[in-house]
């Protein structure tokens, strides 16, 4: 695998085929109890997202792991765990039983990388809210900041936030190359399927190194 641990080519491929496979059920809600849970806002800033174009060179870092999240708009403080793939070359998630964990694509890029950094959360599990149960509230210009193994603190600005449904998940987006270093937050979103036990979409939020 070229660069695997850096976001490389074919990890992205088996990401992007995983989800073609299981029709994105790109969260884990393959794993989410078969009840009616509660309902999570939509997203609200929903916009294209697309780079925001600019003169300057973006700031970059070297790599260093995450280890803290937070998201003041949506009352986010969590330390970070790390993900990696399922033997089915699906994306693993946090624990369905600890919905308030969210964890760090630790194959793809380190928050202040170039590159997109990938962070993952549930929504809900157990009949609990999970740590991303509002992020669909999420708007542009909302702040992200990132604490990081050596001790630096990054802070990212929300360019976009998209509701997608999973059969449509835009691994390109999330997963693909960055000329800046970029971060995204998602989760579960939309309706409920009460006969398969998922949810029908994913919520996306869209983040820039400031």
């Amino acid at each position: 695998m070229p660069d695997a641990t850096r976001g490389g080519h074919r990890a992205l491929g088996l990401v992007a085929a995983a989800l073609a496979v299981t029709g994105a059920v790109f969260l884990g809600s393959t794993l989410l109890p078969r009840q009616t849970p509660p309902v999570p806002p939509p997203a609200q800033a929903l916009a294209t997202a697309s780079p925001v174009a600019s003169s300057r060179p973006a700031p970059v870092l070297p790599r260093s792991e995450p280890r803290h999240l937070d998201v003041p708009r949506i009352g986010v403080h969590v330390p970070l765990s790390r993900l990696s793939l399922n033997a089915d070359g699906t994306v693993q998630v946090p624990p369905v039983d600890r919905p308030e964990q969210a964890g760090w694509y630790a194959r793809g890029y380190t928050p202040g990388e170039r590159g997109a950094s990938v962070i993952l959360g549930h929504v809900d599990g157990g009949g609990r809210k999970g740590v991303f149960y509002d992020l669909g509230r999420m708007r542009r210009g909302d702040s992200i900041s990132v604490t990081r193994a050596d001790g630096s603190a990054v802070t990212f600005v929300v360019q976009s936030v998209e509701q997608v449904a999973k059969s449509r998940f835009p691994s390109q987006r999330v997963y693909g190359p960055l000329d800046h270093a970029g971060l995204r937050l998602v989760t579960c979103g939309g309706g409920f399927d009460r006969r398969t036990g998922h949810y029908t979409d994913n919520i996306i939020v869209y983040a820039r190194l400031t």
